[in-house]
């Protein structure tokens, strides 16, 4: 079980691919992205994350808050809870992976920590992280970023879904435009004769009621 904390946090994280897919026009790239779990993996969420650590007598010293990851993205420790009630007035402190034993009964994992004596956990100096924890504001404003990029990500998906249909669809208005219009030509060019021949004739009778009379003739 110590060796599965061991491997890189890409695969920590199940980033792992054989293959390039392609999902409808869109091609995958190959080892980006994976979709089923292998067994000598596990997401730290459910195992890791949250998990109760025992003491050398069977009693639980406290649980599993945090990873420490080196800049190689190996996991060489965890931050551990302890002491406090509910949370509360409690110390936090690293623990290197190699310290912990983990030991797997029935499909469940237990996980003591042999040196995590009351005396000791009680002398223990507290973990110092190097960075500064983001405000309330600051991950208030990631939420609402992260949101905003999902949102604008799905909506250019959606777009993009939607342009094949939204082609055709053109494509269709555009054909029974040209056939309307094919089957209203011989109506428009009667119409215009029509209209011209009475353009015609209107001006011809203006024209015969704006000749002068002919010498000697004799009025009707």
């Amino acid at each position: 079980m110590k060796l599965i904390l061991r491997p890189s946090l890409a695969a920590l994280l199940l980033i792992t691919s054989a293959h390039a897919v392609t999902a409808g026009e869109t091609k995958i790239p190959a080892g980006v992205f994976t979709n089923s779990q292998t067994a000598d993996q596990y997401l730290a969420r459910d195992n890791l994350i949250g998990a109760k650590v025992y003491g050398p007598d069977g009693k639980i010293i406290g649980d599993i808050e945090d990873l420490i990851i080196n800049d190689y993205n190996l996991v060489t420790g965890v931050v551990m809870g302890t002491g406090g009630v509910l949370g509360f007035v409690e110390k936090k402190i690293g623990v290197n992976v190699s310290a912990l034993k983990f030991e797997e009964t029935a499909g469940k994992t237990t996980i003591t920590l042999p040196e995590g004596t009351t005396e000791i956990l009680a002398a223990v100096e507290p973990y110092k992280p190097t960075q500064s924890r983001k405000s309330l504001m600051e991950r208030a404003k990631e939420k609402a970023q992260e949101m905003t990029d999902k949102a604008a990500a799905t909506a250019s998906t959606a777009s993009e879904n939607a342009r094949p249909a939204l082609d055709a669809a053109a494509v269709k208005t555009l054909e029974a435009y040209e056939k309307a219009k094919a089957a209203a030509a011989p109506a428009v060019e009667a119409a215009k004769e029509a209209v011209s021949s009475a353009v015609e004739k209107a001006a011809k009778a203006v024209d015969e009621m704006s000749k002068p009379d002919e010498p000697g003739a004799q009025p009707e």
